[in-house]
């Protein structure tokens, strides 16, 4: 069976594309293959955990291709060289127009640190997340990984894991939590059951 090719787009760290490059080492991952790492930030930490683990990076900033639509037909460029099956935002923090979204439809996921519809959409990422939920006095909160569509955070839910908020959290340790507790959990879970249907659908 043929494996379903993954691209990973990034921003940052790239805590959340170790999980998956660890879960593909692990088996937990094993109906797909990381083929492509895109960052749109220079000096990602994130390219470095690509190229470690031998992944081809790519980078791609508005500033170089001229705006939005240039560096998205760029992407769209390396996404078809590539042949990719399917998109994982792992703390991509570029909004994706309507037209890149509606391109491939289902076949990209980006996982949110909350119960989405809980703290979520236009404004809300990193740690401004968490600063909410504590702000609300939320007991519960934790991670979604969902489809993506033209509506920030809007997409079909495909997973969610909830993660107890503890007396005197900040939204440091409550971020910390719901990474180790339940993003690093669901991304690879939910892009292995992706995967697996891409491969079964190929035949």
């Amino acid at each position: 069976m043929d494996k379903a090719r993954i691209a990973v787009f990034v921003s940052g760290g790239g805590t959340n594309l170790q999980a998956l490059i660890d879960a593909q080492r692990s088996g937990i991952i094993h109906s797909g293959e990381i083929v492509l790492v895109l960052s749109d930030r220079e000096g990602a930490y994130a390219l470095e955990r690509a190229k470690k683990a031998g992944i081809r990076t790519e980078l791609v900033t508005r500033e170089e291709f001229g705006g939005r639509a240039g560096a998205e037909a760029r992407m769209i460029e390396l996404l078809e060289e590539e042949r990719v099956d399917l998109i994982v935002l792992a703390g991509f923090l570029c909004i994706l127009s309507g037209d890149f979204t509606r391109r491939y439809e289902n076949r990209i996921i980006n996982v949110h640190p909350s119960l989405i519809p809980s703290f979520c959409g236009d404004g809300f990422y990193g740690l401004t997340v968490h600063e909410k939920a504590l702000e609300y006095g939320v007991k519960v909160s934790g991670a979604t990984v969902h489809f993506v569509n033209e509506v920030t955070d809007g997409g079909k839910i495909i997973m969610q894991k909830a993660v107890d908020v503890l007396d005197g959290d900040t939204p440091e340790t409550l971020q910390r939590r719901i990474m180790e507790q339940a993003e690093w959990v669901i991304l690879p879970q939910a892009t292995e059951m992706l995967c697996a249907k891409i491969a079964a659908e190929r035949g």
